[in-house]
């Protein structure tokens, strides 16, 4: 990768709350309205059977763990999360859902210690609160000096984009949405005078059909365009047709790069018209360690993608795929073993869209077109 490059950390679902709160110096009420947990340190204790003592009260970067000194070493240009948590010490549960995230204020330094230039919130967690809670969770971003896309207190500031200069001249143009297929209830989608997320029913709706013609009339030369996306379900390979579409859709309205999430696990990576659709990230950081089920996609593995693209057209040059592993709720370097196995799985299910997974020099996956 070189400075005729962009370089865009685009990552998986980044989930601070529940049993990760409760690690942090500053946990919230504990209690949980689940059908079999009722506290949150149980799943920090779930964590602990399966790998051994989690510190508590844990430094604020202790969830990153090695990722960080990765992430620097990348030293990509835009950061971009999906930050999968209600930001509040009150609020009102959501009613109808069978799990609430959320994480105190005083412990947001767990997520700016990464330093993201945009926190996507078109995600089914955000709302776990009530509008109150999405309130408190804007508030507290903000104040952390922190942008946010994909939700808001009106529809406007839920569809605005978040601009992010470039130091090299240009801008990339952030824009996110909800899918419903991601689980995001339809009376969370913000409207004139509502609180809530920019949301979609699907690649047909309005707001899907308005957001490409946003895309096409406010892109101007010099943009970059990544639209970040909530979609799908959470487990398997499989990418609907829909979703399919939809990555082309914003392809074709002027996105350079389709930045989807939303599954426990990566899924495969499209090339589309010389431009890069993630169908799934997979997720980064969360507390679901020693929760049995679906061990044949290996969840505890995570990645780290840092996705190049050409500094004057926005074409898909290469994406790194650094592998962790969640351990003791910690992202840790995963094993040559680990990572070998990722590798063939991501070259297994995106070759079929374009894309080859190979191993760099120095054994790390590379996503390049095929």
């Amino acid at each position: 990768m070189d400075r005729a490059q962009v370089r865009l950390f685009l990552c998986g679902d980044v989930m601070l709350g529940r049993g990760v709160d409760q690690i942090l110096p500053h946990p919230v009420d504990p209690a949980l309205a689940e059908s079999y947990v009722r506290d949150a340190r149980d799943y920090v204790a779930l964590a602990e059977a399966v790998n051994g003592p989690v510190p508590r009260p844990a430094a604020p970067s202790y969830p990153w763990g090695d990722a960080l000194e990765t992430l620097e070493r990348a030293a990509p240009d835009v950061r971009i999360v999906n930050l999968e948590t209600a930001v509040t010490a009150d609020g009102v549960r959501a009613p109808g859902k069978p799990l609430h995230y959320r994480m105190h204020p005083a412990n947001l330094p767990a997520l700016t210690v990464a330093r993201p230039d945009v926190c996507v919130l078109a995600n089914n967690h955000v709302l776990d609160l009530g509008p109150s809670g999405l309130r408190d969770t804007l508030t507290a971003l903000k104040g952390a000096g922190l942008r946010t896309a994909g939700a808001g207190r009106d529809a406007e500031e839920a569809r605005r984009p978040v601009v992010v200069p470039l130091p090299a001249g240009g801008r990339v143009r952030v824009y996110a949405l909800g899918l419903a297929s991601s689980g995001i209830p339809r009376d969370w989608a913000a409207g004139p005078d509502r609180p809530g997320v920019h949301y979609a029913s699907g690649p047909a709706d309005g707001a899907a059909v308005r957001l490409a013609a946003r895309i096409r009339a406010e892109k101007a030369p010099g943009d970059l365009v990544v639209v970040s996306v909530h979609w799908g379900s959470n487990w398997g390979y499989l990418v609907p047709h829909p979703q399919v579409a939809l990555g082309h859709a914003l392809v074709d309205a002027g996105a350079d790069v389709v930045h989807g999430h939303s599954s426990h696990h990566p899924r495969p990576l499209e090339a589309y018209r010389g431009r890069l659709v993630l169908h799934g990230c997979g997720d980064l950081i969360n507390d679901y360690e020693g929760i049995s089920g679906y061990e044949e996609y290996r969840d505890d593995l995570r990645l780290l993608p840092v996705v190049a693209v050409d500094a004057d057209d926005g074409t898909f040059v290469e994406a790194r795929l650094v592998p962790f592993r969640s351990r003791r709720l910690r992202l840790e370097h995963a094993s040559p073993r680990d990572g070998q196995w990722l590798h063939e799985v991501l070259d297994r299910i995106s070759r079929p869209f374009g894309v080859r997974v190979e191993l760099a020099p120095d054994g790390t996956p590379a996503a390049r077109p095929a």
